[in-house]
């Protein structure tokens, strides 16, 4: 239930009143695993949580631990007993990202090693909440000039108005889509953006926001992610 992720006021005989006893959401980082079985009601709980950073229960607004971000798993639509995200949800997720199978070395490090659950216990804290918002004043940071932000925008209204597609990207996405193509070119250690920067985050960005249009119903989330690619010119 919503409750369990969000927490809930429990009476307490003793103060004669109701005492709030928060939930798993009051955390720094959130892993929903398999976040797809969970009904579209429980889904719901996150909405406002991934959005404003804060959670309203009982009328009253809470703000959640900062940094805060929340990372999913989720099933194979085809599975039995899943739900599917609706679109609001999914534009709350900066990107969607497809692992697959692990390739044969891969595997095999995993079947001759030890248990994961182990080695998950011994990791090294790798960043700081200070050294994390940091790094995120520096993304915010990295110059965008105005032909970049024509690209972005010129990739929006393709998206609305192909009849490949169906709603088109939201302004959320193109948010998304600048922020991430930023954070790539930090970790190139450049302090402006490039085309090829966007071209580079695009299908983790958008794959999970296009959907075909009634007259393209077959076309997979690479062959979407290509069309717009294509559709748009890069700026010179």
């Amino acid at each position: 239930m919503p409750a369990d992720i969000l927490g809930a006021a429990v009476y307490e005989r003793q103060r004669e009143t109701f005492v709030f006893h928060p939930g798993p959401i009051f955390a720094q980082l959130i892993l929903a695993d398999e976040i797809n079985r969970a009904t579209p009601k429980t889904q719901s709980a996150l909405l406002e949580a991934m959005e404003e950073g804060q959670v309203t229960i009982e009328g009253e607004t809470r703000k959640l631990p900062d940094p805060f971000f929340v990372i999913a798993t989720q099933n194979p639509a085809y599975q039995i007993g899943t739900f599917p995200l609706p679109e609001s949800q999914l534009d709350r997720f900066l990107m969607r990202i497809e692992l697959g199978y692990p390739d044969a070395q891969a595997e095999r490090l995993l079947l001759e090693g030890e248990d994961r659950r182990d080695v998950l216990a011994r990791l090294p804290t790798c960043l700081t909440p200070a050294q994390l918002h940091e790094a995120q004043a520096q993304v915010t940071g990295i110059h965008a000039a105005p032909p970049l932000l024509d690209y972005i925008q010129a990739l929006l209204t393709f998206s609305r108005q192909s009849s490949h597609f169906r709603g088109g990207l939201s302004p959320r996405a193109g948010l998304a889509l600048l922020r991430a193509a930023r954070a790539w070119a930090l970790l190139h250690q450049r302090d402006h953006v490039l085309p090829e920067d966007v071209q580079t985050v695009l299908p983790a960005v958008v794959g999970h926001r296009l959907h075909p249009g009634d007259d393209h119903l077959e076309q997979s989330t690479p062959h979407l992610v290509e069309r717009l690619r294509a559709g748009v010119a890069l700026p010179l």
